[in-house]
């Protein structure tokens, strides 16, 4: 079987379903972002040394393929797994056990540290990103009313993650301080 198959030589891909979009479309830039996010995950989840956060990322990446093909479809698309409620509660859950463990912010704090919370902290910003897309994208199409509320709690669950992984790592947050 071939890594190729010609069929989006123009400009165009097809949505699950079979519909042929350009490749521009708004739907296509959401699932796209996802599929970055996704990716930024996996990079994060390459460089952490912690079992739990581990599971954690890996269930987010779980979840974010699903997200992906929740949004590569239209919502009258049967048999397509979607984004729930239950995973919603979920990653609202971890973020609330994981934030309990750190100290309580006083002012913003620069992205950086560790280079896993690093890696999160650029993962929490490409999830920003997607979300702004999914958002464009709900103004001119239906979608799953349960994708916006999930993707909006994991960028904050994913700034918790940056935050845990630098602890961890017994990386001290740098807070922003503005220069006179």
């Amino acid at each position: 079987m071939k890594a190729y198959s010609g069929t989006g030589d123009k400009g165009e891909t097809s949505l699950y379903g079979g519909t042929r979009v350009e490749k521009a479309d708004p739907r296509v830039e959401a699932y796209g972002a996802i599929d970055e996010l996704n990716s930024q995950v996996g990079v994060a989840r390459a460089h952490v040394k912690s079992k739990k956060l581990d599971q954690i990322l890996r269930d987010i990446q779980r979840d974010l393929w699903i997200l992906g093909g929740d949004l590569a479809s239209e919502l009258v698309t049967a048999n397509v797994p979607r984004i729930t409620k239950e995973q919603l509660v979920r990653i609202e859950s971890a973020t609330d056990e994981l934030n309990s463990g750190l100290p309580q912010l006083r002012r913003f704090i620069l992205p950086g540290g560790s280079v896993p919370g690093a890696e999160l902290h650029v993962a929490r910003a490409v999830c920003r990103r997607a979300e702004r897309r999914i958002v464009a994208l709900s103004k001119i199409e239906a979608i799953n009313p349960e994708v916006l509320p999930y993707i909006n709690r994991l960028s904050s669950m994913l700034f918790v993650l940056a935050r845990t992984a630098n602890k961890l790592q017994r990386v001290p947050e740098e807070e922003f301080v503005r220069e006179k």
